[in-house]
């Protein structure tokens, strides 16, 4: 196979030869790197690219060009390869031209020139965006292939988990693949219920669970250690903040994530207002730097493994696993955030996974190309769904159980979603029933304020509403509200007083619990502010009192 392609772009001989250079330097081992003096040559190359089948990883390009500049350049090359990384070249007087591509063109970064050393000014920038490409990539021909079909829930189960934990794949529906039905045959199990999940080296995996899945792939799922400084359940913005600062500070540091990292965000199809990522990021890529972040400094991230009890003995704390093993250390972290709760409406239980979904990732996305969705929620998670979801199907239905999207949803997205075509917002409504046989055909949805119902075709219903807190696990051990929420820190104190059954000489912590030494941050605690960065700070700030409460004990 081919090496993927990074082409550079700029009209001046010298930096043309100094970047060409560059990039040869770094690069030239694992990718292709050809250059162009201007963007009409270099238009002729990417259709040349295009025409051959061959894969374009990064496009490099000077602003100032004659004739064409660089925004111009890329709006042109985006049809041939809309998924290739793209990074301008620009002076300090480019920089709105800069901001406007990002707007325009889907810009992935700029980079001011000079960019010497390139070691600290190019290829820091360059190396994250060739890592996320590669992370994207669709999957080659002889990776892993899930073979099932489209409607069943159990392939739907095998692939969301492999797209929310960045396992590249292909799907091949047996009903409508050829391939699919010979690659059946030759699976070593003669009953091979569905999904079967083949992998590069012949083994196969017939209806694998979570933890088989992990097992293969290379995730850990064990713990290494009998014991640990700091145990954090659930690998969202708030538990990975958490372990990275932990980590990095000398804590011996073990996350626990029933799924995948990244948690509620790393759904997340772009998140464009957080701080540092002028461009946006998706939920995925932010969660796999973080992953790796926090690994790099001896976090240990287990993964398919649910947390279901906390046990406090004396100084220590132990998290009974699904597996039956426990996790033990000094202290607890508890930032597992929310779960969807599955909505009481006639017909969703038996059409979940077979039109009906509860989130949504881009491999489901693709999936409704040239079809009817409909999102339900109207908070920033279902806007990001529904701006996704445009770029595929043919219509997208957002359904807003209140009177305006203002209420939950970021200013910029509900922008987004007024200047694009295929997004219709209906306010006010609800889905009164789901209707189909093998799979989703039709909804009935209803008008809250004159009740009036109405019948929509529909291939898809994805679900952004009906959150409920992941605290069950430690329900019967700290104290919660009525509805589920974490209390911590003043929330504890009533009429002055500590909370029952606290011991210790002080009053609980910012973020402590009703129990010393167990923490929580993120969705899951009462009164957090439901943002990846506010989420990302209570993390952090978590470990300086986790610091705090092992000095004094």
């Amino acid at each position: 196979m081919a090496k993927p392609t990074i082409l550079a772009v700029d009209d001046d001989p010298q930096v043309l030869a100094a970047v060409r250079a560059d990039l040869r330097s770094r690069y030239a081992q694992g990718y292709r790197v050809v250059a162009a003096d201007s963007g009409a040559t270099a238009i002729e190359m990417v259709e040349e690219l295009a025409l051959r089948g061959d894969d374009l990883a990064l496009l490099l390009v000077d602003q100032r060009m004659p004739k064409m500049s660089g925004t111009d350049f890329l709006l042109e090359a985006k049809p041939h390869f809309p998924d290739a990384t793209k990074v301008l070249l620009t002076a300090y007087a480019d920089t709105e031209a800069a901001i406007a591509s990002i707007n325009e063109v889907g810009l992935d970064h700029y980079l001011m020139k000079p960019w010497d050393p390139p070691e600290d000014s190019l290829y820091p920038v360059l190396d994250d965006v060739l890592e996320d490409w590669l992370a994207n990539r669709p999957a080659p021909t002889d990776g892993v292939r899930v073979l099932g079909t489209r409607w069943s829930a159990d392939t739907h189960d095998v692939k969301d988990f492999l797209a929310r934990n960045q396992i590249p794949y292909r799907f091949l529906d047996i009903e409508r693949a050829p391939e699919a039905r010979r690659l059946l045959e030759v699976v070593p199990d003669e009953d091979h219920p569905l999904p079967v999940v083949l992998f590069p080296e012949g083994d196969a995996l017939s209806r694998p669970t979570h933890r088989d899945l992990a097992t293969r792939v290379g995730l850990q799922v064990e713990a290494s250690a009998p014991f640990y400084d700091l145990t954090i359940v659930g690998a969202g913005p708030a538990g990975l903040a958490a372990a990275v600062y932990g980590a990095s500070e000398g804590l011996r540091v073990a996350v626990v994530e029933s799924q995948a990292v990244g948690g509620q965000a790393g759904s997340s199809s772009r998140i464009e207002n957080y701080l540092g990522f002028p461009a946006g990021i998706s939920g995925t890529d932010l969660a796999r730097r973080a992953a790796a972040q926090a690994r790099r400094f001896g976090a240990e991230v287990l993964t398919a493994v649910d947390a279901v009890n906390l046990e406090v003995e004396g100084p220590r704390r132990s998290i009974t696993l699904s597996n039956g093993s426990q996790v033990a250390s000094h202290a607890v972290l508890i930032a597992s955030g929310m779960t969807v709760r599955e909505l009481d409406i006639p017909g969703y239980e038996a059409l979940t996974g077979r039109g009906v979904y509860y989130g949504a990732t881009l491999s489901e996305a693709a999936a409704f190309e040239g079809e009817a969705v409909f999102i339900v929620g109207a908070a920033n998670s279902a806007g990001q769904g529904a701006v996704l979801f445009s770029r595929y199907a043919e219509s997208v239905t957002i359904l807003v159980r209140g009177s305006s999207l203002e209420a939950k949803m970021s200013q910029y997205l509900i922008e987004q979603i007024a200047d694009i075509d295929n997004i219709e917002v209906l306010l006010n409504t609800e889905v009164d029933e789901v209707h189909g046989e093998a799979n989703l055909e039709r909804l009935v949805l209803r008008n809250n304020v004159d009740d009036s119902t109405e019948v929509r075709e529909a291939s898809g219903l994805f679900i952004f509403a009906g959150a409920v807190p992941h605290s069950r696990f430690v329900a019967d051990v700290v104290e919660t509200t009525p509805k589920g929420f974490i209390l911590t820190g003043p929330d504890l104190m009533f009429d002055g007083g500590r909370p029952k059954g606290w011991v210790l000489e002080r009053d609980p912590f910012p973020f402590e619990t009703s129990v010393p030494g167990v923490f929580a941050a993120g969705d899951v605690r009462e009164g957090a502010l439901r943002r990846v960065a506010s989420a990302v700070g209570q993390g952090s700030i978590c470990i300086s009192l986790v610091h705090e409460y092992l000095g004094a004990t």
